[in-house]
């Protein structure tokens, strides 16, 4: 995704919990190559809590749930995953800024297709197509799920008016599972690594900037996603912010960034303009995103104070 700081479970198991609040909810929605016939889609959710002074007084176990769904091409080829992201968030007596924490992601997926809108040369009578005609084909399974597991391992540091600089790695698909819908041996995902950097710098009371990169590596697939965006705070009581800013993916498409914080909600929204080989066919239009995160605190349980009244009488 473009707006991958928007996704953090998804980003990093380590991410389960890490974050100034009690529960964390995430949504994000991809429709990418809408000038294609047939656009890809996928769509993602994540919450997650966190349990403090579990093992101590500076420590904490995250929790979350990870969703994602992503449907592509004729054959409707869909990807359906859910994990339940662990963690351990360490924070240090000396400098309370400091966080690290540490994740695993265990998990299922899915993979399937469906056949209803393909076509195959079996089916060309020689003048014309004939759905009727048989394929030729013949599938052991069109659906098939599979364990999977990642980790990975998160640190950040608070700075001053709200500011902080967070990094971390992670390692999926482990274990390597089988993919095959032929039951094939050595038709394996696979391991993805990902490494990120994420800045947000206050210049004064109500201008920030924030800086952010990705590196991900699967297999002999690459991608490089580098954003600034310049945020100013409308209302500080009322956290209300603005933020704006331009991204690329690195030989693939330049990237158009718009974003709102309001109270404990944060919206963005990304438009990516295709520059790749691939323009000839999307006429340059990428993809759009839609992603929302909200933050939510108890409220503090209200202790009243007591004092001893005089007796008169």
């Amino acid at each position: 995704m473009s707006q991958f700081w928007a996704n953090p479970l998804y980003l990093n198991p380590a991410q389960a919990g890490l974050f100034d609040g009690d529960y964390r909810v995430a949504a994000a929605y991809r429709n990418q190559w809408l000038a294609i016939p047939v656009p890809y889609a996928t769509l993602s959710f994540c919450g997650d809590t966190k349990f403090n002074h579990v093992f101590s007084q500076h420590s904490a176990v995250g929790v979350g749930l990870v969703f994602n769904n992503d449907v592509s091409g004729d054959s409707r080829y869909s990807i359906n995953q859910a994990y339940v992201p662990l963690s351990f968030i360490q924070t240090f007596k000396g400098d309370s800024n400091l966080s690290i924490s540490l994740g695993v992601s265990p998990g299922v997926s899915n993979i399937a297709f469906n056949t209803r809108r393909l076509t195959y040369d079996s089916q060309f009578d020689g003048d014309a197509y004939n759905p009727s005609l048989p394929t030729g084909e013949n599938y052991p399974t069109q659906s098939k799920t599979y364990f999977d597991i990642g980790s990975g391992l998160a640190v950040q540091y608070k700075l001053k008016r709200g500011g902080y600089i967070s990094g971390g790695t992670s390692l999926s698909h482990i274990n390597r599972p089988n993919v095959s819908f032929f039951k094939n041996e050595g038709v394996n995902l696979y391991a993805k690594s990902n490494s990120y950097i994420n800045i947000k710098y206050p210049i004064n009371e109500v201008l920030f900037v924030h800086g952010d990169f990705m590196y991900e590596k699967q297999g002999p697939f690459h991608e490089t996603v580098i954003a600034g965006r310049l945020g100013y705070v409308v209302n500080k009581e009322d956290n209300i912010s603005l933020n704006m800013g331009i991204s690329a993916r690195w030989n693939d498409a330049t990237i158009v960034l718009l974003g709102m914080d309001y109270k404990n909600y944060r919206v963005g929204l990304a438009y990516d303009i295709n520059t790749s080989a691939f323009n000839v066919a999307t006429n340059k239009r990428g993809a759009i995103e839609v992603c929302i995160l909200a933050i939510f605190k108890k409220r503090p349980t209200f202790i009243p104070k007591k004092r001893s009244c005089p007796v008169y009488m």
